[in-house]
């Protein structure tokens, strides 16, 4: 489910781990991102988004769905972690996702011992060798789900101004200068368009 989110709705990953069921709306079509799970000192807390910035973000049917039948198998957990800091007041969230012990997620072990093993079976990554870490690539990590998701929706046409408030970036141009090399140009629009015009 962490990748359908990612991929999806392009959620961070502290965000992903954060999403209770409190946040999804499924008939508006939209999931409000109000908190992520961070670490602090060691220790896993409720913090702000990054930037303190509460968001919506649009809730596609296939991921709603795909929401639909993972809260059917595994229902929400309630899960309780000090907000901001470990010795911050304790806040309780009916988390979507959660660790066999219904605990918040560990991104140090959800990394290392489930995302990880799952790109080396894809053949995306190679083996660790015993005794050794798996390579660091920010490309590898789940960040690159947020990328899948901007060129998605800049492919299909949506402007810089609404992927930004998507993303949970205060300025649009830092969307601009961080994805405009996943933009179509207007030769493949155009041949698109065409394309679509002439198929009817």
């Amino acid at each position: 489910m962490a990748v359908d989110l990612g991929a999806g709705c392009g959620l961070r990953q502290g965000e992903i781990f954060d999403l209770a069921v409190d946040d999804v709306d499924f008939l508006g079509g939209t999931i409000r991102v109000v908190r992520q799970v961070k670490i602090i000192d060691s220790e896993l807390v409720f913090a702000p988004p990054k930037g303190g910035k509460v968001r919506a973000v649009p809730l596609a049917n296939t991921t709603a769905a795909l929401l639909t039948q993972h809260i059917t198998r595994r229902p929400p957990q309630e899960v309780t972690l000090p907000w901001k800091t470990p010795d911050g007041p304790p806040v309780a969230a009916s988390l979507l996702l959660y660790s066999r012990e219904r605990k918040a997620l560990n991104r140090n072990y959800f990394n290392t011992f489930l995302w990880k093993p799952a790109l080396v079976s894809a053949g995306v990554i190679p083996e660790r060798q015993s005794g050794e870490r798996f390579e660091q690539s920010r490309e590898h990590g789940i960040h690159a789900l947020r990328h899948y998701y901007a060129s998605v929706l800049l492919d299909a046409g949506e402007n810089v101004k609404a992927l930004a408030e998507y993303l949970g970036h205060s300025d649009p141009g830092f969307t601009l200068r961080t994805y405009t090399h996943l933009m179509p140009d207007s030769s493949d629009r155009a041949r698109r368009a065409i394309d679509a015009a002439l198929a009817e």
